[in-house]
């Protein structure tokens, strides 16, 4: 169990910046600006409604909000009430939102938009905030939640197909910000954070968890994260102290960080996935610069965001650094015994309970610890280390789960997805790098003739969020076997011969500008030819590639290129005809 045996401190935070910073700016998010007086308001008007509708402590409660600040609202306004919430990206698709509103019983769902577009079940009320029950109350009737309360549940990608819930109580998010608190965050002024994750991924809980010391918020729209100059722009322009970024994103983003007029030194929190060497290095000058420091973070959902630490300071190679306070990070060998090298295994407050619905799961994946004693739990994580000179060496996993700009993806249930198509007898994910060197899923389809990537890449996108969606798919007739009948992963890759001409010559003479997009198309994507009425993402293109394509656009042509035009007209027709019509310049 977690926490202690008394309310934990995180239950009466908030209430304590509000009052000592009431005029303090405690939310920046589209095109609003809120006090922390202004949200104590706002978010109690929410909890107390949810009271009087019934919400309680164990309630779960669906939120299916845009990136705005109705958004933070309402999810203070389910904390405050003593429920927990259940994260639901409006982009993610429909059958996946069904799955998960069912699977955690949400008898709620809260959206800023039309309720009817939300894929619930009959038996669950769809509504906004301002359709909650109105109450005269001055007051929150609401009591402190006890530490083994829920605050959250959120699903993470599953091997059976399907994804499984992670429940995470009020006693783990006091732990981990006391633990940050100590050996992460400055000590100083009030911070600037900028929130970067994605609400349905648990790197943002420690982005909003700020606001319960006295922090200000600045939610970053979806526009501004995926243009690299404007995320710049932004940071100088709200004079951000820090900000959460995977590796994969934050590579897009050093060259404009760099050049940057910053206002005030920035901290950035590395986390989701390995940090290759090179850029720990780059990493490293920055810090010898003053300008930018670093710290890589590490810990997986069902430990609560964060359980190791290390700031990068580019003397020494990648590593995990040391453990935080809240958690013990144990490396075990097969037998469960203490090794140099094995798997991490964690144990200490920052455990999750365990995973919604699922019992035989979570006996699988929280053991009794052999270290701790007192009938303790520990996870294990399956990540293997080596430890060298007391810090934890990452080597990689001991199973088929992969992470890619951050996010945890369990590829098996991408290759479950894939198999229920009609024409697939059997298919295999695996990480390896798309045509532009980039780290990517790719999908080994064994299939009928009858099928083709498109086919296989809409079906994928109809049930799984689109950075689940293997960029590369290779469909064969038989899939190369072991001599014990498996799948030959290792020889997989083999099977990506050079890519087929996705159009021919006699397409007819490109425009100058359609030559100078098609060039940047066939080195991002690998591909010989690439006709006026290809499709960038139909071609292998995806959202990571789509922001390097629209980032040399704006090199060759001198100009901005937002992302967003990419998505907007994706044929090569399409975007040469927009970047003609001098639309870039916007």
């Amino acid at each position: 169990m977690n926490g202690s045996a008394t309310a934990p401190r995180l239950s009466t935070r908030f209430e304590r910046a509000v009052r000592r910073h009431p005029g303090r700016t405690a939310l920046v998010a589209g095109g609003r600006t809120l006090t922390f007086g202004e949200l104590e308001e706002a978010s109690r008007r929410v909890a107390a409604g949810l009271r009087v509708g019934g919400v309680e402590a164990e309630s779960l409660v669906g939120l299916h909000f845009t990136r705005s600040a109705d958004l933070v609202i309402a999810l203070l306004g389910v904390l405050r009430a003593g429920a927990a919430y259940v994260p639901l990206t409006p982009s993610h698709p429909d059958s996946l939102l069904a799955f998960v509103i069912e699977n955690s019983a949400a008898r709620l769902v809260l959206t800023d938009g039309d309720p009817a577009r939300v894929p619930a079940p009959p038996d669950v009320t769809v509504c906004g905030t301002e359709d909650l029950p109105e109450t005269p109350f001055t007051t929150l009737d609401a009591p402190a939640p006890h530490p083994h309360q829920l605050a959250y549940v959120i699903y993470t990608s599953g091997s059976t197909g399907r994804p499984k819930g992670v429940e995470v109580t009020h006693g783990s998010l006091d732990a981990l910000l006391t633990a940050l608190e100590r050996t992460v965050y400055d000590t100083g002024p009030a911070a600037c954070v900028g929130w970067n994750a994605s609400p349905s991924f648990d790197a943002s809980v420690q982005q909003w968890l700020r606001l319960f010391r006295g922090d200000t918020v600045v939610l970053i729209d979806e526009r501004t994260r995926t243009e690299p100059e404007a995320l710049a722009r932004l940071i100088v322009d709200q004079r951000m102290s820090e900000l959460d970024i995977s590796p994969a994103h934050l590579l897009l983003l050093l060259d404009p960080l760099e050049a940057a007029d910053l206002a005030r030194p920035l901290r950035l929190l590395i986390g989701g996935e390995q940090i290759g060497e090179a850029l720990w290095k780059r990493l490293g000058v920055l810090a010898e610069s003053g300008r930018v420091s670093s710290v890589n973070l590490y810990g997986p959902t069902e430990c609560t965001v964060d359980v190791t630490a290390a700031l990068i300071d580019g003397a020494e190679p990648p590593h995990l650094g040391a453990p935080l306070g809240h958690a013990r990070v144990q490396v075990l060998d097969d037998l469960l015994r203490p090794a140099d090298e094995g798997e991490i295994y964690v144990s200490g407050e920052s455990l999750a309970r365990g995973y919604r619905g699922r019992p035989g799961l979570t006996a699988e994946r929280f053991v009794a610890s052999t270290v701790d004693g007192g009938g303790r739990r520990m996870y294990r994580t399956g990540d293997l280390v080596r430890r060298r000179g007391g810090r934890l060496e990452y080597l990689g996993r001991s199973d088929f789960q992969v992470k890619l700009r951050g996010y945890r993806i369990e590829t098996g249930e991408v290759e479950a997805v894939l198999e229920r198509c009609p024409g697939v007898g059997r298919a295999v994910v695996q990480l390896e790098h798309d045509p532009s060197g980039e780290p990517a899923l790719v999908a080994y389809c064994q299939s009928s003739a009858s099928l083709s990537a498109a086919d296989l890449r809409a079906a994928a996108g109809r049930q799984l969020p689109a950075y689940m969606v293997p960029s590369v798919f290779v469909l064969v007739g038989r899939l190369p076997l072991t001599d014990h009948g498996k799948v030959d992963r290792a020889g997989l890759s083999v099977l990506r011969a050079a890519p087929e001409p996705v159009a021919s010559p006699q397409d007819g003479p490109l425009s100058e500008t359609e030559q100078m997009v098609a060039a940047v198309w066939s080195h991002l994507l690998g591909v010989e030819y690439v006709g006026p009425d290809d499709d960038f993402f139909t071609i292998g293109g995806q959202s990571a590639l789509a922001i390097q394509l629209a980032s040399r656009l704006r090199r060759v042509l001198g100009r901005a290129v937002p992302m967003v035009a990419v998505f907007e007209n994706p044929t090569l027709r399409g975007l040469s005809t927009y970047l003609d019509q001098g639309r870039g310049k916007d």
